[in-house]
């Protein structure tokens, strides 16, 4: 289930202003570890998808690849958001069941 999230958390990190790569990573990572070999196909997923676009910008001689969230990229997310209220509400059933 924790996979599943990633993409979200990748969405909600973008919520925040434009970024690239190594720095969404170290923004994710305060509330899940995810490494490079996870989130370069995430994002790939996620422009595919239409949920992000991308742009390049000079940075030391080099261009780096920013991404921005799109407005499919934030419905992505309020739907995610309305779901997770019902997955909530299995949780709290499950949560006081009678395990004696």
């Amino acid at each position: 289930m924790k996979k599943g999230m990633l993409e979200y958390c990748v969405l909600a990190v973008l919520t925040k202003g434009d970024s690239y790569g190594y720095q969404i990573i170290k923004d994710v990572s305060a509330c899940v570890h995810i490494s490079e070999s996870t989130l370069y196909p995430i994002l790939r997923r996620l422009e595919k998808e239409s949920c992000l676009e991308t742009y390049s910008v000079a940075h030391n001689g080099r261009l780096r690849k920013y991404y921005r969230i799109t407005a499919a990229g934030k419905q992505a997310i309020r739907d995610f958001l309305r779901d997770w209220e019902q997955v909530m509400n299995i949780y709290h059933l499950i949560e006081e069941a009678d395990l004696e």
